[in-house]
């Protein structure tokens, strides 16, 4: 039995990695500040012996410090959420993104230091590829940012800031990290009052509601199913040649947005149609978005078994079926 600490825990990415790791007879302790998590996704497993619930900030030194006194394992997914926040509140995305993590690495790299070492899952975010023009992103491509001016790319950058900041800890002190930019993870307890847009366009269909559509609906994303996401994660920190690497985490199923809005009216209610909106009455007028991100999974299949149990079919059945309250 490993005692691992997952930050942001009570989010949606968050509460399906601790709810894994207690089935896997683990100790878990979450630390989640609510903002943008809730203890309700972890409902299910709330009186669970080995969990520990701790709503607070990991931007609190001390407590980050007595967090990681007796873990073995650290899952940082405490960050900023969504496209509607970074457009809206760019500083709250930037000191969230950087502070707690050069705390929680100062922590461990004392602990390390003192011949505890800890292993650090950092979840990052194929944010930090900004608008690279590549058909297929590498781990090692370049970062293409736009302009400081627009206030959209303060999330990757602030998110690159992490992964560079984790890997120096790797090359300088040999503390065990591992990285993973995830892609657009969904599934059961993600909402859309963030700007995530498959819970938003369910939402809407079940409300029988046109689906709002951002520019002219031809940018290409790829959905991966966040059990499956979960699953690649635990694999990786089991895995002693992930250490010190960065790995692309999701599908690279790639479907345009317009289609897949079409996908879904198909699938709740056939009746209501798609609106188009543009970018700056949707967020602002310096809002830039990317036109195609999709990852190349190549590294992450050289290194674990990697086979996603859900394409984008069972994917959109699944979260229909949780929104309309279906086990």
């Amino acid at each position: 039995m490993k005692h691992c600490l997952v930050t942001g825990g009570a989010g949606f990415i968050g509460s399906h990695l601790a709810e894994e790791l207690l089935a896997r007879g683990h100790q878990v302790s979450v630390i989640d500040n609510e903002s943008t998590g809730s203890p309700d996704n972890l409902a299910a497993v709330k009186d669970h012996p080995r969990l520990h619930y701790t709503k607070g900030s990991v931007a609190d030194p001390g407590l980050v410090r007595r967090a990681v006194e007796d873990v073995d394992e650290v899952y940082h997914l405490a960050a900023a959420v969504g496209v509607r926040l970074i457009a809206d509140a760019p500083i709250h995305t930037i000191e969230t993104n950087i502070y707690p993590t050069e705390l929680i690495l100062k922590e461990l790299g004392r602990r390390h230091e003192a011949g505890r070492p800890v292993k650090l899952f950092l979840a990052s975010t194929s944010e930090v590829y900004g608008k690279n023009p590549k058909a297929r992103w590498n781990e090692d491509d370049d970062l293409v940012f736009g302009s400081t001016t627009r206030a959209r790319w303060s999330y990757g950058a602030s998110k690159a800031i992490d992964e560079f900041l984790a890997l120096a800890y790797w090359r300088e002190r040999r503390l065990p990290v591992v990285i993973g930019r995830f892609f657009n993870v969904v599934g059961p307890r993600q909402t859309a009052a963030y700007g995530m847009v498959l819970p938003g366009f369910v939402d809407a269909a079940l409300a029988g509601q046109p689906l709002t559509v951002h520019d002219d609906g031809q940018q290409v994303r790829c959905f991966g199913y966040v059990t499956d996401t979960v699953r690649a994660v635990l694999a990786l920190m089991d895995e002693p040649e992930a250490v010190g690497r960065v790995f692309n985490i999701g599908s690279d199923e790639p479907i345009r947005i317009l289609d897949l809005a079409r996908r879904v009216i198909a699938a709740v209610d056939p009746s209501v149609g798609v609106e188009f909106i543009s970018y700056a009455e949707a967020y602002s007028a310096d809002f830039e978005d990317c036109r195609h991100r999709v990852p190349n999974l190549d590294r992450l299949r050289a290194t674990i078994d990697y086979r996603p149990e859900h394409d984008l079919d069972a994917i959109l059945r699944r979260v229909i079926d949780w929104k309309r309250g279906k086990p």
